[in-house]
């Protein structure tokens, strides 16, 4: 059987189990929900996807239903989720990518037997890596980890804050970077651990944004004991660790989003239709050109994609897809407010957890997270200009 037709065949078996399995009407639900009750219905969800095969097809073969999947099987799998309009998995994000990825490529065999399953299970994760003071340069990280003995146990005890980590008021485990040195250069100094939420000390507080959403948290550690052996690499090292779960987050993980922009223009074409633009040629151009947009959004993750299979992926590919589909999610959002006019400047219900919901207004206050989120744009061209364009670097003068 040829690739093609394995691709195929694959891609019929999904659409005829989102036919029978996919949520319907969960947009209008998700807007009378309470933020409590979206999440149940995140983790409904993502139970639904695991038992059908399709959850985690990134993850290595034999650790779950469905993994081991190619990559072009992947992208088979996120243009039929994409094309089924399903909810975006908002809270099982961290998990499934950058806990995994931490796991599978710096955990233990016992770290690794420990919390695979148990994400399968159900069991969350946040990420505990911003400050007030490190986002974008997050190696001037403050949060503190003092190394004690406590009843004859290695420990280390946690004082700190940290910010936006998403959906961490619903979350069971925290991949929490924190400061035991220092000494020398900042990134040296940093060790990753893994800290249960439900420990004493920990509180969080949901961060109420703009639109109404409260997707990310800041938390407060006092005294926080976490034990030695829930460390992730050696001490000092976590830097390393953290480039691990971080580089999960673009790339293959903004494919099924750049699929679900192009899928959502039909909403965009409903409100044409529905406030009488059909014959406006200024409308129809600027609709015409964000359809553009978005299929050139799509062929640079395609590009991407395929380039990474042939073993070709160069340094800085992912940064380009990264910065793309949050530009083109900003332009395509800025189209539906505009199209909308005054009556998209009242609030309205939300979608929770989406990005394309066509509450306009809210949709494109949030877009500018994305230019934000995972790398702001301007770390994201350094990354391009130094590492794709050979471009002078910046001195560092260290070397982990």
């Amino acid at each position: 059987m040829s690739d093609t037709t394995q691709l195929d065949t694959l891609r019929n078996e999904v659409r005829t189990w989102l036919a029978a399995h996919a949520p319907t009407g969960w947009r209008e639900a998700y807007k009378t929900m309470s933020h409590a009750e979206f999440a149940q219905a995140q983790r409904d969800w993502f139970q639904t996807l695991v038992a059908g095969g399709y959850a985690v097809p990134h993850w290595p073969a034999g650790l779950a239903p469905g993994a081991g999947r190619s990559l072009a099987e992947q992208k088979v799998i996120y243009e039929e989720l994409a094309r089924a309009d399903t909810p975006r998995l908002l809270l099982s994000f961290v998990s499934t990518y950058h806990a995994a990825s931490t796991f599978l490529e710096c955990g233990t065999e016992e770290q690794k037997a420990r919390y695979l399953p148990a994400i399968l299970e159900g069991e969350t994760w946040c990420q505990g890596f911003s400050e007030p003071n490190a986002g974008s340069d997050l190696a001037s990280l403050k949060c503190k980890a003092e190394r004690q003995t406590r009843d004859g146990q290695e420990v280390y005890v946690i004082n700190g804050q940290k910010v936006w980590s998403t959906m961490a008021q619903y979350a069971d485990k925290c991949l929490l970077l924190v400061r035991t040195s220092s000494d020398g250069v900042k990134q040296a100094g940093i060790t990753f651990l893994l800290m249960d939420m439900k420990a004493p000390g920990v509180s969080v507080r949901p961060i109420e944004q703009i639109q109404g959403d409260e997707e990310f948290c800041e938390m407060f550690l006092d005294d926080v004991v976490i034990p030695v052996t829930d460390r992730v690499g050696e001490e000092g090292k976590g830097w390393a660790v953290s480039q691990a779960t971080l580089s999960s987050e673009r790339g293959l993980t903004l494919m099924e989003l750049t699929y679900k922009m192009r899928g959502a223009l039909s909403r965009v074409a409903e409100l044409i239709r529905k406030n009488g633009y059909e014959e406006d040629r200024g409308v129809l151009r600027d609709f015409g050109q964000l359809v553009t947009r978005c299929d050139e959004a799509c062929a640079i993750a395609d590009r991407f994609l395929q380039n990474r299979i042939d073993g070709h992926e160069g340094l800085g590919d992912a940064s380009i897809v990264k910065n793309t589909y949050s530009r083109v999610l900003r332009e395509f959002t800025l189209l539906g407010t505009r199209l909308g006019g005054i009556d998209e400047q009242y609030r309205a219900p939300i979608v929770y957890g989406d990005l394309t919901t066509g509450n306009w207004m809210a949709d494109f206050m949030n877009s500018y997270a994305w230019t934000i989120a995972g790398g702001s744009e301007e770390v994201q061209r350094n990354i391009i200009s130094e590492r794709m364009l050979e471009m002078q670097r910046e001195p560092k003068g260290w070397v982990l």
